[in-house]
């Protein structure tokens, strides 16, 4: 099937998303006791998902308005749930996760219709963000699996992606606020998938 032949949402990379939504819970219900071995690795895999999603995506030239709207919702999401594990299992101090929290909301409220319309695009300090938060959730698994004396240096390196988080979100609203109302035909995509 040609690539005008299939639907929108049938692509590998969508499918990888769900995927990567579908591990989502048995990686919290692993941390939630405290991360092992096999929490470390579950966390990996799912988000190495992430990356792989947007490699098949340009390899194979599969990209989609679904996989647009859905893999930041997927990051999002999968973040939240995992921060909010981890402050249950008192790995992490819960005003981080009010941080993520509360600009992932002001996002949702104040940039998703000038994202959804493709006016405004993720921005490099956004991929840092994502990039900075990520690893240093993993790294705080990780350290608290293998090496508890390390869990307050990942988990100040936690604080750091939240900052990062704030910058980003902030930068993220006042582009969509002076986003014009319409896209103009040459503009990208909201999303690098």
């Amino acid at each position: 099937m040609s690539a005008a032949d299939r639907p929108d949402w049938a692509t590998i990379p969508n499918l990888v998303t769900l995927v990567r939504l579908a591990l989502l819970l048995p990686v919290c219900l692993r941390l939630a006791d405290g991360p092992d071995t096999l929490g470390v690795v579950l966390l990996l895999v799912w988000a190495s998902t992430d990356w792989i999603d947007g490699m098949l995506a340009r390899a194979l030239d599969q990209t989609s308005r679904t996989g647009q709207i859905m893999d930041p919702i997927a990051d999002r999401l999968g973040l939240v749930a995992i921060v909010l594990t981890l402050a249950l299992a008192d790995l992490l101090p819960w005003a981080a996760l009010a941080v993520i929290v509360v600009v992932d909301a002001a996002m949702a409220v104040l940039a998703t219709r000038a994202a959804l319309g493709g006016r405004i695009s993720v921005s490099w300090l956004g991929k840092i963000r994502t990039f900075v938060l990520m690893a240093s959730v993993f790294l705080l698994v990780a350290v608290a699996a293998w090496a508890p004396s390390l869990v307050p240096a990942a988990q100040a390196l936690v604080w750091v992606g939240a900052v990062l988080h704030v910058g980003s979100g902030v930068d993220y609203i006042v582009r969509a606020r002076r986003a014009p109302a319409a896209a103009p035909a040459e503009a990208g995509p909201p999303s690098r998938r």
